[in-house]
């Protein structure tokens, strides 16, 4: 095939190729592996559908209430494109055949719009706001297998998972924020099998880019659905969806170094940040296993590993306020070294990376309120370099002439401290 995401190849008999993915489908839900003739996205997705659900007969589950998701969709940045959906879009679900859904970057439906009859046929398959459409509680469908694996794509009639569904096809693209490059969610149009055509696949990638472009040039960001407390302590705190976990040493650093990776990471990249080149793939696959119970798929996936919600962590915004050229507000953030006690080499790196950030713009701020904000800290209190530039600003200070000779003894270094003038 041509386009791997492209359900049928040109000339290619629809009828003929329901009938062979349906002859695939049922032998592989009875135990087989998916035939060669199974496009490789559609038999990873049945692979990854079949360990998640109890069989090729679920249906989505509904986890957003009306009330509840009326005010969670409103706040919601793709809210804020849904006029371009519907622009473009809009006249396939007016058209009686076809559907527009978008959902969000968990696979929850959020609009789902057409005409009356082929809503009510959708309403049988739970194909309705409020919805979990991704692969984990629907199985392989257009919107939830191009969150997976974050690409445009069409899923045929009975190369979906689950029974109900297959008698649709749809065509789907993720959305991202431009500001982060997270997902967002995804553009959907469902329909007859008319759809498997390239004209679909490029129109929903077209939709996707062109809200993309929108939010990039309104700065629409993602907002921040949870927060991670990793300085000046060796247990990390995590705070999301109204949960707040106390993590062990080992979880910690492993969401540390996850956060410094949004795109992703092999076991194989993480065992070596988490432990150098002393590590068994078997060890990190099971510290990763235990995390990933510990936290739960809506917030971390693996395939690789990474973050699905959006935390902000202290780590980082101590370096977006220097950034901003900020730093007495930085300094006010920073609540001690990164892990502390961390040996990892990742977190070590991280840790000087964002140290050596900050006392580089404390040094050059010039400003006696942060130099005086970095000495009265237990971790600058000691900083030579520090107490010398503070002096030249403050040259009558006799306690910082005195901790300067006091530094200098200590560290068998020349004293030179800058006498005040009479």
């Amino acid at each position: 095939m041509a386009n791997p995401w492209l359900a049928l190849d040109a000339g290619a008999d629809p009828a003929e190729r329901i009938r062979q993915v349906g002859r695939a489908h049922e032998r592989f839900v009875g135990g087989e592996k998916a035939g060669g003739n199974i496009r490789p996205v559609v038999a990873e997705s049945w692979r990854r559908s079949a360990v998640a659900l109890p069989s090729a007969d679920s249906t989505a589950p509904i986890e957003l209430g009306d009330g509840e998701l009326e005010a969670y969709r409103a706040g919601h940045p793709l809210a804020r494109v849904l006029p371009i959906f519907r622009d473009l879009l809009g006249g396939l679900a007016e058209d009686g055949e076809h559907l527009m859904a978008v959902c969000d970057a968990y696979g929850r439906l959020l609009w789902v719009e057409g005409t009356a009859s082929v809503l009510r046929g959708a309403e049988r398959m739970n194909f309705v706001p409020g919805a979990r459409w991704d692969e984990a509680h629907a199985g392989t469908n257009a919107p939830g297998t191009a969150l997976a694996v974050d690409h445009p794509l069409q899923i045929f009639a009975t190369e979906h998972f689950s029974r109900p569904v297959q008698r649709w096809t749809c065509a789907a693209a993720p959305i991202h924020d431009p500001a982060t490059g997270g997902l967002l969610g995804a553009i959907d149009v469902t329909g007859g099998d008319h759809l498997a055509n390239p004209h679909s696949l490029a129109l929903v990638r077209a939709t996707a880019l062109a809200a993309e472009a929108y939010l990039r040039g309104h700065g629409v960001h993602t907002p921040t659905e949870g927060t991670v407390s990793a300085l000046g302590r060796n247990e990390a705190l995590l705070t999301f969806g109204g949960r707040r976990w106390r993590l062990g040493r080992r979880h910690s650093e492993l969401l540390v170094l996850l956060l410094a990776r949004p795109a992703g990471s092999t076991g194989e990249e993480l065992g070596f940040e988490l432990y150098g080149d002393d590590v068994s793939p078997v060890t990190i696959r099971a510290e990763l296993s235990r995390l990933r119970r510990t936290l739960g798929p809506e917030l971390m996936e693996s395939r690789p590993y990474r973050l699905r919600a959006e935390l902000d962590a202290d780590f980082r915004t101590v370096p977006r306020l220097l950034e901003a050229r900020r730093p007495l507000d930085a300094l006010r953030q920073y609540a001690g070294p990164l892990l502390p006690g961390s040996e990892a080499p990742g977190v070590v790196r991280l840790r000087r990376l964002v140290d050596g950030q900050l006392r580089a713009a404390v040094l050059a701020s010039r400003d006696t309120e942060v130099l005086r904000g970095w000495l009265n800290s237990s971790w600058g209190s000691d900083d030579l370099a520090v107490w010398e530039a503070y002096a030249k600003l403050l040259p009558s200070n006799p306690l910082a002439r005195a901790r300067i000779r006091e530094l200098s003894n200590e560290y068998g270094l020349a004293t030179f401290v800058q006498r005040p003038r009479n």
